[in-house]
């Protein structure tokens, strides 16, 4: 297991209670977001990195990792922007730079929308992008009594040795540690409920006429070979944010962070830096 020489703590927001790491000192302050069915794993080798540079906090989303599964929580993108301004006050912090992957980009993206004074840049990580909401039937069969059971089985069947196959370019990366670190949120059995109201509430990602209001300077870094977000929608965010730069690695899948940690550090640096 890994040293973790920063803070870990539960603490109590408006909305629920989340699990937070960080460190905080006299540097720019930067909040890193998780995307779907992970965790702050998702940022365990890029945190030490980034934490010698920046405040930085990593918190668990409500219903994912170590965060609260709750059954009152709104699951929606802009009630998650709402979290984020709840955090941000409590660790009493005005404006704060955003690094969010996959989903936790588009999350970073609703909070720019909601509260654009409060955020500073974006980077996003192979974040997700113009996807519809679910589909209404799907929505509908979301209310059946056991339907989370029936979510839980259709993740566990698919296993997270597959996912990370399908996420990660370099297959080496892929250890039983590695494994176990990003199966353990799923076998809470709380887990799956808050998956199923995830996918009751959650709106349709930002169209083109709300990314063009977005103003804050954005980095895109994206993996040539994503297999779950392709490199084309890094290439449209580009076009339809307009202050966006797109970085492409080559030889890497969709969880940049594990796989070019000392490269995402390197462009955070020099794009925040400057």
């Amino acid at each position: 297991m890994e040293e973790k020489n920063y803070k870990q703590k539960h603490i109590q927001l408006p909305s629920g209670e989340i699990y937070a790491e960080y460190v905080l000192n006299d540097k720019p302050p930067i909040l890193l977001l998780h995307g779907f069915v992970s965790s702050t794993y998702t940022f365990h080798q890029l945190m030490p990195l980034l934490k010698e540079k920046f405040s930085v906090i990593a918190i668990d989303l409500i219903g994912f990792g170590k965060s609260e599964k709750s059954t009152s929580f709104i699951y929606s993108y802009a009630n998650y922007a709402k979290l984020i301004k709840e955090c941000m006050d409590y660790f009493d912090i005005k404006k704060i730079s955003i690094a969010g992957h996959s989903m936790g980009g588009q999350i970073a993206l609703y909070t720019a929308k909601q509260y654009p004074e409060k955020i500073d840049r974006l980077v996003l990580l192979a974040s997700s992008g113009y996807l519809p909401r679910a589909k209404k039937r799907l929505i509908f069969v979301s209310y059946l009594p056991f339907f989370h059971l029936f979510a839980r089985r259709h993740v566990q069947k698919q296993g997270v040795a597959s996912t990370l196959k399908n996420v990660l370019y370099n297959q080496e990366y892929i250890t039983p540690e590695l494994i176990d670190a990003y199966g353990a949120p799923l076998k809470e059995k709380n887990f799956y409920k808050a998956l199923i109201r995830l996918l009751r509430y959650r709106e349709g990602d930002l169209n083109q006429e709300a990314l063009n209001q977005i103003k804050q300077p954005a980095l895109l870094i994206w993996g040539k070979e994503d297999k779950v977000v392709s490199l084309r929608v890094g290439m449209q965010l580009e076009k339809d944010l307009p202050h966006a730069t797109l970085i492409s690695y080559p030889d890497t899948g969709h969880l940049v962070t594990e796989e070019r940690p000392e490269e995402v550090y390197r462009d955070i640096i020099s794009f925040i830096k400057h």
